[in-house]
């Protein structure tokens, strides 16, 4: 029986140049065709929050463009040629080669090309990426790990106490990925731990360096990542935590910390301390909006996520916890369903199916939005395509991104009143 997939919220592995892009000063060299590129950031870049470009992406990221001549003859010398004037022209600390579905196809040695720079020095790596072979969260880990086994080859770890490696949120997948990871350090800076990121602002090679020197791996996230801090673990022997929620709201956010203070040998006592301060200031404004925050009449009846596990499980978890609200699909603890897929449209025909009752929230991206209208609902794009949002440092996460979530719910809300 034929089966296919609409609106889809990913896009395939060589979509993991904007994991590349994400890192300082890091340039991908693409070999693939002609618009893999392009199309690619318009998918988790332009058209996701309306993120910008970065340094050297968008329409400027180099491609060897392969064609009929180099499915018939091979690309590999078009690619040394490639790779060898982005190292005359562009200023970078470091250029990540990402293999597209024709290059995997025809068999170029990739590899070879890219080993005869590294012998020369130059700061080149390569993941062979074609887009078939998965998605972009499989990409991701794919460059990670190539990071790993070529540029931090050499590399003797000499434990540095209290430095944490922070690995969370896919960069550009996640439109608000620059905010979460700042605020997941801001939190883990607060134990008195030192969070390295090699993701945005003041990453870069320098914090990719010190990977291997961490006192433990930090991994957030249901499951990618995993495979990466497991290498590291194989690699040079660093302990890892896997904390499979995004701390999102108090209740959540206060056993992340309790978790990953205990886990580092943090006094309790700090714990409690900075759990405490948080708490009083987010329960402080919660209390000033009670008024609103528990007029039931404008109280959403029942939310559903139509996320990645990322925010499905986070934001779930945040407005079971901690707003008292009712799921219609998906959550633990309440009786929901929980339905993995990756048809965007099937998940929609779900929804229309659904019997609300009252006005129903909806979570997901902005293809929703019209879903929303049929059914009569609030809706918020939290997610990949969220191309009716700009999105510069807003997060989600921890006690000010809850407070910023609960803002974005009841002012859709109230916007309804006027």
């Amino acid at each position: 029986m034929t089966q296919w997939v609409e609106q889809a919220r990913h896009v395939c592995s060589l979509g993991s140049l904007q994991t590349a892009l994400a890192i300082e000063r890091t340039v991908p060299i693409l070999h693939a065709g002609p618009g893999c590129g392009q199309k690619l950031w318009g998918a988790v870049g332009l058209n996701n929050g309306t993120q910008g470009a970065g340094y050297l992406g968008g329409h400027t990221v180099p491609s060897t463009n392969v064609g009929e001549r180099e499915v018939i003859f091979g690309g590999e010398e078009k690619l040394r040629t490639t790779i060898a004037n982005a190292l005359k022209i562009i200023d970078a600390d470091l250029y990540v080669v990402l293999t597209g579905c024709t290059a995997d196809l025809v068999g170029d040695d990739v590899g070879e090309v890219v080993r005869s720079f590294q012998q020369a020095g130059k700061p080149v790596v390569f993941a062979e990426t074609g887009g078939f072979k998965g998605t972009n969260y499989w990409g991701h880990e794919l460059v990670i790990d190539a990071l790993i086994d070529q540029h931090l080859a050499e590399a003797v770890p000499q434990v540095e106490e209290r430095l944490v490696n922070i690995w969370s949120v896919v960069p550009y997948q996640d439109p608000f990925w620059v905010g979460n990871l700042r605020e997941i350090n801001k939190l883990v800076a607060e134990l008195g731990l030192i969070p390295n990121n090699v993701f945005g602002r003041g990453g870069g090679i320098q914090a990719l360096n010190r990977v291997p020197h961490a006192q433990f791996n930090l991994l957030v996230s249901p499951w990618v990542g995993l495979k990466n801090v497991r290498h590291l673990q194989d690699r040079f022997g660093t302990e890892f935590l896997h904390y499979p929620v995004l701390p999102i709201g108090p209740t959540e956010t206060g056993r992340f910390l309790r978790e990953v203070g205990a886990f580092a040998g943090v006094d309790s006592d700090r714990v409690e301390a900075v759990i405490r301060r948080h708490e009083d200031d987010y329960y402080s404004f919660i209390e000033g909006s009670a008024e609103v925050l528990l007029e039931t009449r404008l109280l959403p009846s029942r939310f559903v996520t139509v996320a990645d596990s990322f925010y499905a499980l986070g934001i779930s978890r945040f407005l079971v916890n901690d707003l008292g609200m009712i799921p219609e699909t998906q959550s633990e603890g309440i009786a929901a369903s929980v339905r993995f897929t990756a048809d965007g449209g099937w998940a929609q025909q779900e929804i229309r199916r659904t019997k609300f009752r009252g006005r129903p929230l909806l979570i997901g991206s902005s293809w929703e939005k019209t879903l929303a209208a049929e059914v009569k609902g609030y809706h918020l794009s939290v997610s990949m395509p969220a191309s009716d949002r700009l999105v510069m440092n807003r997060s989600y996460v921890g006690y000010d991104g809850a407070l910023s979530l609960v803002e974005d719910i009841y002012s859709l809300v109230l916007a309804e009143f006027q």
